[in-house]
């Protein structure tokens, strides 16, 4: 965006300024200073008359005549700020301004142009001021289209990261929202360095403390705005002007101090409402720390976005995820947790937002009061996970073990009504109603993805399994965690219709029989038929019979040892595919 008002160097090409032959004297490095209106004056005191910004057009006629006077007359122009003088030629001075104001005005840094050819001075200032007034109308229908996108992003409810993308297009510059703890929640670096932009993010934002709720700091260049609502703040906006330190005594003289153009005030300001209405409307969603590990954490599972940008997004939250031993974990709830009344897969599974919000609050807590660090966050509507970053491989057993330990402190064992739960919690070693599942260690943050999808699908495989062990991980879900991972293979689905399809057709005509339920207490019991009568609840010559036609039905033979394992086989695969 441009400033509002034109530079002394784009009035000098304007075409009633160049019919007058000008030629610059002095004070080339001021030449962008802005034009805010054009004066005439023919007095040697009318410095005090003038508010700064204006450029001053004279022919000379009453200028004082001695050397001391021309200074003090160029002095006290520098000092009200004024962007420029230019001396028409011909009245009081024919082949050039005196030597003497040309030096003071280079002293001073102001521009003085001189104009060879016979001017009318009213061309000029209809010029400038038709620039300044199109320049103006501009800045309005910037701030209309700026309150109009922002109305927009308002309505649709979008998320901190569209908002400040939305800031940075209006503004072409970039554009951080920070948290208290000068953490970046979303950034937009607009085709800027990214790298470059967050690198040392915290030290450099805590060196930008401006007093006021909108300020410019021209140190270093960062239009600041505070974020909230109803007397709550929770973050700041920052918007970089690149003008920032390219701004001279004139504006400091028109605006009290460098600062970039309105427009940008208005859209920085717009941008901060914007995120605190969405804040409140998310009020009982998650905090926006939170939707961040999300999205980085689903970035990693489902490699959406590069691990470039994922690393450097994480650090802009204070967290380090390059050379560091990364570790995937996912918790989740048991399909028997006593807090849902699920009894099995299928009965109860959603925990429900609100529950599965406390279980992600509980793994967050769990991860900082273990001393680890790394992104905590929901990865899906049944499941918490968490990418640990650790100094070293040595460090994982350890780590694992201090966070296990510590989400348990936050899942007391007086929430669980089952008593051999609350044994097992005070004996160590598992959390109440949760599983803990992690994945294989990894070196790379590109191996992220990998350690957090074997943590999830160990997750999955042991929601059934009744041991509390403190950790899961892959060889402690043996067969049946193979299947749960191969659960989506057409290869293992074709193999369980070949070996089931006819039984399950047969039950599925003839509910009340349930076959398949009888097929699975004989294999379970280890074909022990009389155990498996007893564990039916069937008398032997009745589940005896029900074998038979199992045999029939399927053409087996189920004395077979061989048949009997690539049944049951068959069954956990099942299992598996159904509580996928």
């Amino acid at each position: 965006m441009s400033p509002v008002f034109p530079t002394v160097r784009e009035v000098l090409a304007l075409d009633p300024v160049r019919h007058g032959a000008p030629r610059l004297v002095a004070g080339e490095a001021g030449l962008d200073r802005p034009v805010r209106w054009v004066h005439v004056a023919e007095v040697p005191d009318i410095a005090t008359l003038l508010r700064g910004g204006e450029l001053v057009l004279t022919t000379g006629i009453g200028l004082p005549g001695e050397d001391a006077g021309l200074r003090a007359f160029i002095g006290d122009l520098a000092g009200v700020g004024v962007s420029g003088l230019v001396v028409e030629l011909g009245r009081r001075y024919h082949t050039g301004v005196p030597r003497v104001m040309a030096a003071a005005a280079e002293r001073h840094g102001l521009p003085l142009v001189e104009l060879r050819r016979a001017t009318p001075f009213v061309r000029v200032t209809e010029a400038v001021h038709g620039l300044i007034v199109d320049a103006q109308l501009t800045e309005l229908r910037a701030a209309e289209e700026i309150h109009q996108r922002f109305t927009e992003l308002s309505v649709e409810g979008a998320d901190p990261g569209e908002v400040v993308r939305q800031a940075a297009e209006l503004s072409g510059c970039p554009v951080v929202l920070e948290n208290l703890s000068r953490q970046v929640l979303a950034y937009d670096p607009a085709r800027e360095n990214a790298e470059l932009l967050l690198d040392g993010w915290e030290q450099h934002s805590r060196r930008i403390r401006p007093v006021g709720r909108t300020v410019y700091d021209p140190d270093s260049g960062w239009l600041v705005t505070m974020v909230g609502a109803r007397g709550e703040d929770w973050g700041r906006l920052l918007l970089r002007w690149p003008g920032g330190g390219e701004w001279n005594s004139a504006q400091d003289a028109v605006t009290g101090g460098l600062s970039p153009p309105t427009r940008l005030t208005i859209l920085v300001e717009r941008a901060a409402s914007t995120l605190a209405l969405g804040r409140l409307i998310r009020r009982d969603a998650e905090g926006l720390e939170r939707q961040i590990h999300r999205t980085l954490l689903t970035a990693l599972l489902d490699r959406s976005r590069p691990v470039d940008e994922v690393a450097l997004r994480a650090r802009g939250l204070g967290l380090v995820l390059e050379r560091r031993h990364l570790v995937g974990v996912v918790v989740r709830h048991r399909v028997d947790d006593p807090e849902s009344g699920s009894t099995g897969a299928g009965d109860g599974d959603d925990p429900g937002p609100a529950r599965l919000r406390d279980l992600a609050e509980a793994v967050g807590q769990a991860v900082r009061e273990a001393n680890l660090t790394g992104l905590t966050s929901a990865v899906d509507d049944q499941a918490v996970g968490a990418l640990l970053a650790l100094p070293d491989p040595t460090a994982e057993e350890r780590a694992l073990a201090s966070f296990a330990a510590a989400l348990r402190r936050h899942r007391p064992e007086a929430r669980s009504s089952d008593p051999a739960a609350t044994r097992a919690a005070r004996g160590g070693r598992g959390a109440v109603g949760l599983i803990i599942a992690a994945g294989s260690g990894v070196s790379s943050l590109r191996e992220a993805g990998r350690s957090l999808i074997e943590a999830r699908q160990v997750a999955e495989a042991a929601r059934n399994d009744r041991r509390d062990l403190p950790i899961f991980r892959l060889p402690h879900v043996g067969l049946a965690g193979l299947l749960h991972l191969l659960r989506d293979e057409p290869r293992l689905q074709t193999f369980v219709e070949r070996e089931l399809g006819a039984l399950l057709a047969y039950d599925a005509r003839h509910p009340r029989e349930h076959l398949l339920g009888t097929l699975r207490a004989y294999l379970e019991q280890g074909r022990n038929k009389s155990a498996a009568a007893s564990a039916a609840h069937l008398s032997r010559p009745a589940f005896y019979e029900r074998l038979a036609r199992i045999g029939r039905i399927l053409d087996v033979d189920l004395d077979s040892v061989d048949a009997c394992l690539s049944l049951h086989v068959a069954l956990l695969a099942l299992d598996a595919i159904r509580t996928s």
